[in-house]
């Protein structure tokens, strides 16, 4: 609040200032931070009425600071402890000279003079104990410095900090600082960009202090201290974690990139707690992208994706958990009842010089419990063909009944498919089909590649690698599979030759052209 004298030039005569009578008024109401002596008449102290009229409104006291208590409110100390975190660097508690002076650029896009670095330094050592600690300021030391700014009547520099990072005047993230805009049509998928992902692993080598390369509980909640709470809840069962259940730099990677494709507004959400849009990136739509359509990568018969979504279907019994499990590694993992799906995600090589990512997830089915609420998913995906990559329709070698089983499935399917047969390992038997017919002759019939074989014994772990490959080949392919006849290898050493084959030519039209 601020008080104001006004009609100054009647009062010239009089021996008392009026100021001296509003002092007591000021001593007993603090929120009274500015008392002017201002004449229309005269055109005394006008410009100061509107700047300090003006500064009270922009940048206001009252949510930032307690006259009364005399230290900083907690929505404004906690808000600022965020700030702090964030600009922590190394993680070591303290801010060096390079973060202030990093701090400095982003917040007020200026360099921090010596000089004034001294003289804060040194004004925070006078005042706040353990404020500066072999010459770095703490969080203790940072607070106390924005507490000066406010009794100083300088707390438009506070605001311009919180501003920066997100806050709005009630001390809250605003919802279009947290949730901006992102357009997306039915078909296409949502992936981190490579500065988006770069900033993201950045966290994890800043939060790993004993560089195990893995994340503890205590360093993944240290990770997510700017933020409300961990998105995550058990992950263990969908990405690499260490014996103990820690998260893995890849395992890191991979639940990120499942967080950006399942969720992307919740993606956004944290990219914006974790402090990727206070720099100089603008918001943090720069950190995803979209991919176009399946539709639209049929037809250019091109697919640009990095994230590839695979529906594992199959009847019941025929190993579709396992099948997932052995994506990152696992044997058999336990299901908490509240988990809405089983999925999975790892990278998977899938070119000499390059890796994607694959999410298997799985689709439980009961032919008796249709009707179910907790079978729609399986049905809700049935009748939209999939809604995926490509589908993974698994089957028992070992029971006769079970590939005429996987047939209905796939008959039902408008995606790309691949029959995998399960339990190889095992003695198989003869699939008994109502068309009289192998596996294999079934599926060219059908235009689709030769079923797999796979096996989720621990020591398959190679031939388990290269059924994940060739999942990811077709996921990759979709339109290979408009062909009615199917020779993988052929396809393998086609790809190769038309690679080859463009390299020459580009250095038969150099030699030429230079000739």
């Amino acid at each position: 609040r601020y008080s104001c004298g006004k009609q100054d030039d009647l009062l010239m005569e009089m021996e008392e200032s009026p100021l001296e009578s509003v002092l007591p008024l000021m001593n007993e109401y603090p929120e009274i931070e500015t008392c002017v002596e201002c004449s229309a008449r005269r055109l005394k102290n006008i410009s100061e009425l509107f700047y300090y009229a003006q500064k009270a409104v922009l940048h206001p006291t009252a949510p930032l600071y307690s006259p009364d208590l005399g230290k900083l409110k907690p929505a404004c100390a906690e808000g600022l402890r965020r700030v702090f975190r964030i600009c922590d660097m190394d993680n070591d508690g303290m801010l060096s000279d390079h973060e202030l002076n990093e701090f400095q650029k982003r917040c007020f896009n200026a360099p921090l003079q010596q000089s004034n670095l001294m003289e804060v330094k040194n004004l925070i050592k006078k005042y706040c104990d353990n404020g500066i600690v072999d010459n770095k300021m703490s969080e203790m030391g940072f607070l106390f410095l924005h507490t000066i700014f406010i009794q100083k009547g300088r707390h438009e520099t506070t605001w311009t900090v919180l501003r920066k990072f997100g806050y709005t005047d009630q001390l809250e993230m605003s919802d279009d600082y947290l949730r901006p805009y992102l357009h997306t049509e039915p078909g296409a998928s949502v992936e981190l960009t490579e500065e988006g992902s770069d900033y993201l692993m950045s966290l994890f080598t800043k939060c790993d202090q004993d560089k195990d390369g893995l994340l503890s509980p205590n360093e993944l909640a240290n990770l997510f201290s700017v933020c409300p709470n961990i998105p995550w809840g058990d992950f263990s069962s969908s990405v690499m974690t260490s014996e103990m259940g820690w998260l893995t730099e890849e395992g890191y990677e991979a639940l990120w990139t499942l967080n950006a494709h399942l969720y992307p507004d919740c993606t956004l959400e944290y990219l914006a707690y974790l402090g990727y849009n206070s720099d100089a990136r603008g918001n943090q739509l720069s950190a995803v992208q979209v991919t176009p359509t399946r539709q639209d990568e049929y037809k250019k018969q091109l697919s640009s994706r990095n994230v590839l979504l695979c529906n594992v279907f199959g009847p019941e019994g025929c190993g579709k958990s396992c099948f997932i499990n052995r994506l990152i590694k696992k044997g058999e993992i336990e299901i908490s009842p509240e988990t809405e799906r089983h999925i999975c995600i790892n990278k998977i090589k899938h070119q000499v010089q390059e890796e994607k990512f694959l999410i298997l997830q799985e689709v439980r089915c009961d032919e008796d419990r249709r009707d179910d609420k907790e079978y729609s998913l399986y049905w809700d995906l049935l009748e939209k063909g999939g809604d995926c990559d490509l589908a993974i329709i698994l089957y028992d070698t070992t029971r006769p009944d079970s590939f005429q089983k996987a047939v209905d499935i796939q008959a039902r399917m408008f995606v790309p498919s691949v029959f995998i047969g399960t339990k190889c390992d095992r003695s198989a038997v003869k699939q008994e089909l109502v068309s009289n017919c192998t596996p294999e002759q079934y599926a060219q019939m059908a235009g689709l590649p030769p079923p797999l074989h796979f096996s989720a014994m621990p020591d398959r772990e190679a031939a388990q690698a290269k059924v994940f490959q060739t999942c990811v080949f077709f996921a990759s392919h979709p339109f290979l599979q408009q062909s009615q006849s199917f020779n993988l290898p052929l396809i393998l050493k086609a790809s190769a030759l038309v690679a080859v084959s463009g390299i020459a030519a580009l250095f038969a039209f150099r030699y030429f052209k230079g000739r």
